[in-house]
């Protein structure tokens, strides 16, 4: 699909304020609202250096002091819905998290090695009297971005539902062909969308985990459990056993798995209170750009099918639709940094557009060089640099 073709569809649609919108980034406005908070996340502790604040914008400087890669969360008062995140914190590493927050209670979460529920706290948000929503000619800018942004959320889950229940018969019927041509290209609708699933709290990992991420005794379901199943490993690729393909039942629960759950990601986003606020979006262009990073560009998001580039190929359109809808206020507050991020955009893609399209196919990602791949990281992260400062630029703007 064109950049064009994306833009187009994040038409109208009537959305209303969330709580709290927030990214990965440059915490040059953070001080703001309630100045900087530090989190320490070891193996077996998530420490905050205050575990309450005032509301407006705040920053969390997360360190990692363990030995595993950590992941640090915002969680929303039912401790469901993700209101923002910030993963693959390295040990020894520090990342920032910037938020705008209105009074309430929250939870924080620490998930050493990245999985389980995390070490949680309680966060409260005391009333500041700060506004945190700008008002005037940016309030009717970001205003229009939400609403297209939330028009095109709604016609990228719409589309995904269809071909998830089109690659659900074809698998349930043991067509397999038909199902691994279906694949990656159903699953560019989620990919172009995660953030917003990902904020739906189990739906993502029920969709979506890896088995590398799976925890021991944890059922396995979403598209890679299936993947697996189509494009069956040897036993080297298998830790040394050989695979047992699912029965037919099992193919049938799996299948019909993945259709409730993307219908229940579909309600969800047509809910008439759901809304992704702006600062929202642009720190999903960020994560979208990181998952890119830590998943898509390492080959292990699809392990076994090796149609990473799909995935590769969605997550930058995902975070190219978001920066564009909030291009205006970019471009009033930081005209550089408008034009260094479709510089850059432009680079990407044309590496991409070297190895194929979503519609007429990419190069497996195993056939690419190790020229090809460094690359496309390198493309990576000449974006995701001037991407960092995208909703502390959007932020300033209120």
């Amino acid at each position: 699909m064109s950049r064009s073709t994306l833009l187009a569809a994040a038409c109208a649609a009537l959305v209303l304020p969330l709580a709290a919108g927030c990214v990965a980034n440059d915490t040059a406005a953070a001080g703001e609202g309630g100045g900087a908070l530090t989190v320490d996340s070891s193996s077996d502790a998530c420490t905050l250096s205050a575990t309450e604040a005032p509301s407006g914008t705040l920053s969390f400087a997360v360190t990692n002091s363990g030995s595993d890669v950590t992941e640090f969360y915002l969680l929303g008062e039912d401790g469901l819905q993700v209101v923002s995140e910030v993963e693959n914190i390295g040990p020894g590493l520090t990342r920032d998290l910037v938020v705008q927050l209105r009074p309430g209670t929250y939870f924080t979460a620490c998930k050493p090695g990245m999985v389980g529920e995390g070490i949680r706290s309680t966060f409260t948000v005391s009333d500041s009297g700060v506004d945190v929503r700008p008002s005037g000619d940016v309030a009717a800018q970001l205003a229009a971005a939400e609403t297209s942004y939330v028009a095109y959320v709604k016609d990228q889950v719409g589309t995904l539902v269809a071909g998830t229940q089109e690659f659900a018969d074809a698998y349930t019927a043991g067509d397999d062909e038909t199902a691994r041509d279906l694949y990656a290209a159903v699953r560019v609708h989620w990919e172009r969308v995660e953030p917003v699933a990902e904020s739906f709290g189990d739906l993502d990992p029920l969709l979506d985990l890896r088995e590398a991420d799976l925890e021991d005794g944890a059922t396995w379901s979403g598209w890679h459990h299936v993947e697996k199943d189509l494009w069956q490993p040897a036993p080297e690729q298998n830790g040394g056993v050989a695979y047992t393909p699912l029965t037919a039942d099992e193919r049938a629960a799996a299948a019909a798995d993945l259709v409730t759950w993307t219908q229940q990601l579909v309600d969800a986003v047509n809910d008439p209170e759901f809304t992704f606020e702006a600062f929202q979006i642009s720190n999903g262009a960020k994560e979208l750009l990181d998952e890119v990073a830590s998943g898509k560009v390492t080959g292990e998001e699809e392990i076994w099918s090796h149609t990473d580039l799909w995935d590769f190929q969605a997550n930058v359109d995902g975070a190219w639709v978001a920066f564009e809808v909030l291009r205006d206020v970019v471009e009033a507050q930081d005209p550089e940094l408008a034009t260094t991020l479709t510089t850059r955009f432009d680079e990407l893609q044309a590496l991409l557009a070297a190895q194929g399209s979503i519609e007429a196919g990419f190069t497996p990602y195993d056939q690419l060089s190790p020229a090809d791949v460094k690359a496309l990281a390198a493309a990576v992260d000449a974006v995701s640099e001037p991407l960092s400062r995208l909703t502390t630029t959007v932020t300033s703007a209120a």
